[in-house]
């Protein structure tokens, strides 16, 4: 792969996520105000592990912004689509995308983090954010793409949908 191939990138990252984040920010709150509440109480060392996890999991969310969910690249005709670790790629060609459209991701204001999660027929990829982008191929699959930069990455896919 050469760089002039590369149309686009972007890169999310799963400390993003708000769903996530939240959810081990109230589980780590809970642990430490247990530590406070039950300090008093005991006198031995046992409430110390409330104070040890609640740390842990607020270290463990600092990490997360630093790990890759999602890659997204376009290079010549084609949307990649990597995830993490092991996670296969996906290769979307773009000569046999039908449409392309900017919507809302979800009318709920958290939403899980999803690599190529198939469901009521559509194949979902999304970290964080309210814009997703919605293609359509010409065998009927339908592809949302979470991104945060839906502006441009629509004006490249639609510029080579025309071609």
């Amino acid at each position: 792969m050469e760089n002039e191939d590369l149309e686009f990138i972007e890169n999310q990252y799963l400390g993003f996520n708000l769903f996530s984040l939240t959810t081990r920010l109230i589980v780590a709150l809970a642990c430490i105000t247990a530590f406070f509440t039950s300090a008093s109480s005991l006198n031995d060392n046992t409430s110390n592990l409330f104070l040890i996890l609640g740390i842990s999991i607020l270290i463990i969310s600092i990490l997360f912004f630093f790990v890759l969910h999602i890659k997204t690249l376009i290079i010549e005709h084609w949307l990649v689509i990597s995830g993490y670790f092991n996670a296969r790629i996906i290769k979307l060609n773009l000569k046999d995308i039908v449409s392309c459209e900017k919507v809302q991701y979800s009318k709920l204001l958290l939403n899980r983090p999803v690599y190529n999660l198939h469901v009521r027929g559509k194949i979902k990829f999304y970290t964080h954010g309210k814009y997703a982008l919605k293609l359509v191929d010409k065998h009927g699959l339908i592809y949302l793409i979470g991104t945060q930069k839906s502006d441009k990455l629509q004006k490249i896919i639609n510029n080579k949908i025309k071609l």
